[in-house]
């Protein structure tokens, strides 16, 4: 019968798994959709794409962070592991911020503005 921490383990690399799969299947897919919104000659293709694979990278950081938290917390509670895994969370946090901002033009606590758009 596995143990514990193994059963943890591979929670974790599937969640690992996850989040790469959600960047690569992200990035295929936007890129589908612009080479078709070029084709169609649409406007906006560019800021589409970004917006899409900004989407999308977001949501495999997010996973790979879950993934991060669960092993570390469960497997290795260390005072070393924690530190490494405050330290991977700040900077995805950091990314993630950025991403937000660099999709939507303002930063995630901040509200829409009245009148625009709902997100695609």
């Amino acid at each position: 019968m596995p143990q514990f921490q193994d059963v943890i383990e591979v929670v974790g690399k599937v969640i690992d798994a996850a989040g790469v799969v959600a960047i690569v299947v992200g990035a295929v897919v936007a890129t589908i959709f612009a080479i078709g919104r070029l084709a169609r000659r649409e406007r906006e293709v560019y800021g589409r794409f970004r917006r899409f694979l900004g989407r999308s990278i977001l949501l495999g950081l997010e996973l790979l962070v879950a993934a991060d938290i669960i092993r570390t917390v469960a497997i290795t509670p260390t005072l070393e592991s924690v530190t490494v895994l405050g330290l991977i969370v700040i900077i995805r946090t950091f990314l993630s911020f950025s991403l937000e901002l660099e999709i939507t033009g303002r930063w995630p606590w901040q509200k829409k503005p009245a009148g625009e758009p709902a997100d695609e």
